[in-house]
């Protein structure tokens, strides 16, 4: 038995709809997917160097433990810090618990770096050092790297999150498993903190 015009049009209109639906759904997933790889390739950046940061501090505390009556309870400090960022580590970008343990473990260790920096100041022999002041160089440039990564990160993460919100993705995104991705936030006080010459007293 042969189907009425009408039917046909309301089967056609179906496979329509249905194509529709499909083809925006794949357009929102890959989208997504996008975002996604782009947040956590900017993710990896952000790992590399911190961990660049955590593998010169053997070799920084190596150098000061040289000075006589170096403050140990500085230096175990940094080396107690280190060992907690240590135990921390994230394939891909970070819910917001996650990060907010992450973040908490490196400024744990940026300020107790920041710390032995500014005592380190009170040993002149420590500052003519060159090895020291080789490895304030490197601290000092991977410092700016961090920020820079951070930066890369926080904007990948807010692209991500812009889509995830937009419509119709919004509506999808729960559903197909993208959830919301956490940006770095300021230390609290990081504004006021101690200023650090990296450059050994060097002009």
């Amino acid at each position: 038995m042969s189907l009425s015009k009408p039917v046909l049009i309301g089967i056609g209109a179906l496979l329509l709809a249905g194509a529709f639906l499909l083809t925006l759904l794949g357009g929102t997933y890959n989208s997504l997917v996008g975002a996604d790889e782009d947040v956590n390739k900017a993710w990896s950046d952000v790992e590399s160097q911190y961990q660049r940061r955590a593998d010169l501090v053997p070799n920084l505390v190596a150098s000061v433990k040289g000075a006589a009556e170096f403050e140990r309870s500085t230096l175990q400090a940094v080396v107690d810090a280190r060992s907690r960022v240590g135990q921390i580590s994230l394939k891909e970008a970070p819910t917001a618990a996650q990060m907010q343990t992450f973040q908490e473990s490196q400024n744990a260790l940026g300020g107790a770096l920041t710390r032995l920096l500014v005592v380190a100041e009170n040993y002149p022999q420590l500052q003519a050092t060159q090895a020291f002041i080789d490895l304030q160089a490197q601290l000092e440039g991977t410092e700016n790297r961090i920020a820079v990564a951070r930066q890369d990160y926080n904007l990948a993460a807010a692209n991500y999150n812009k889509k995830r919100r937009g419509f119709p993705t919004v509506f999808l995104a729960g559903l197909l498993g993208f959830d919301a991705r956490a940006g770095f936030e300021s230390a609290p006080g990081a504004e006021d903190a101690p200023k650090v010459d990296f450059g050994g007293g060097q002009p």
